[in-house]
């Protein structure tokens, strides 16, 4: 199979005044040369800025297509891997105000609140303008006379969502908006919505908050950490009202939690373990709870060695996702 590849500057909506730098590899045919809907929609958030270490590696795994092209060689060639990186920094430090609109300056949030759902609405409004303009590269490439997109069957791509290190600040208000959303949408449902709409966008990424969110079917939070509180969800009515929601519809959904002695050893930031037990602890209670439609697990990597900067970086591409 082919792919498209490449890192854009894209604008949540027409009138925004910043760009994000998302960069994709998505399935392409080899044939007609027109993108393929893919299995899965791999959702990749960074974190700050590291800049001037002269390590081969972190300069490496910084690199926003090196990391989309990890992500594909660890879930499958028939998946579309996004990255995408905040539109704001102030320093080293990424502010993804759009969709955590409580955040400081420095990017760290004060609350994560479901109201107007932003997190959700941010990442359709930004995969929809992505494709907008890499349909426009392609006809530029005259590898199309025209437009088009491969629609061969009606699922809905299943949405995985990697937050890493400050990224993982977005997974949280996803989780926040997923648990207090009216959403209880089945596979069945979903079904119908594509077979009633064919507008072609509507299976490369999703069309709407609502579908975005009941799409997601794994949640993986990457050596996430902050140098304030608030680097993992604890709040245990969002993760309760989505343990009950599971139970009433057909698809489940996987926590993953992957983390590093840089992050989860951390004795100058001692909060950032504390809130990891804690979420692990509601989601293994709510799983118990959910008949086996929610899930958890735990990763430490490099557990043998002695904490830096490059093990942050390092467990992207050594990340479990079995």
């Amino acid at each position: 199979m082919d792919r498209w590849c490449g890192v854009l500057n894209v604008p949540l909506h027409p009138l925004a005044r910043s760009c994000y730098r998302v960069a994709a590899s998505l399935c392409l045919s080899p044939t007609s040369k027109t993108l393929i809907v893919p299995s899965e929609n791999a959702i990749f958030f960074g974190g700050d800025r590291v800049a001037g270490t002269g390590n081969e590696v972190i300069e490496r795994l910084s690199d926003l297509q090196n990391i989309a092209e990890i992500l594909v060689s660890k879930i499958g060639g028939s998946v579309n891997a996004w990255v995408i990186e905040a539109s704001d920094f102030n320093g080293p430090f990424a502010v993804y105000k759009d969709f955590i609109p409580s955040v400081n300056q420095w990017g760290e949030p004060k609350l994560y609140c479901p109201d107007g759902y932003p997190a959700s609405g941010s990442i359709v409004s930004l995969l929809s303008s992505f494709l907008e303009e890499v349909k426009s590269h392609i006809v530029r490439q005259k590898a199309l006379s025209t437009p088009g997109i491969s629609t061969s069957h009606f699922s809905q791509p299943k949405i995985l969502i990697f937050g890493f290190s400050k990224g993982g600040t977005v997974l949280n208000q996803i989780v926040t908006e997923l648990g207090f959303s009216d959403i209880e949408l089945s596979r069945d449902e979903l079904m119908e919505e594509k077979k009633i709409s064919m507008e072609e966008d509507i299976h490369i990424v999703p069309r709407t908050k609502e579908t975005l969110l009941t799409s997601i079917s794994e949640i993986h939070y990457v050596d996430v950490g902050l140098n304030s509180p608030g680097a993992y969800i604890t709040d245990d009515g969002a993760i309760e009202k989505i343990s009950k929601c599971l139970t009433q519809v057909d698809n489940g959904i996987r926590f993953i939690l992957h983390g590093t002695p840089r992050q989860w050893r951390d004795s100058r930031r001692s909060w950032i373990c504390d809130e990891k037990d804690k979420l692990v602890d509601l989601l293994e209670y709510e799983a118990q709870r959910s008949g086996g439609k929610l899930q958890v697990c735990e990763k430490l990597y490099f557990a043998d060695r002695s904490p830096d900067l490059q093990m942050h970086f390092e467990i992207i591409e050594n990340l479990d996702v079995s």
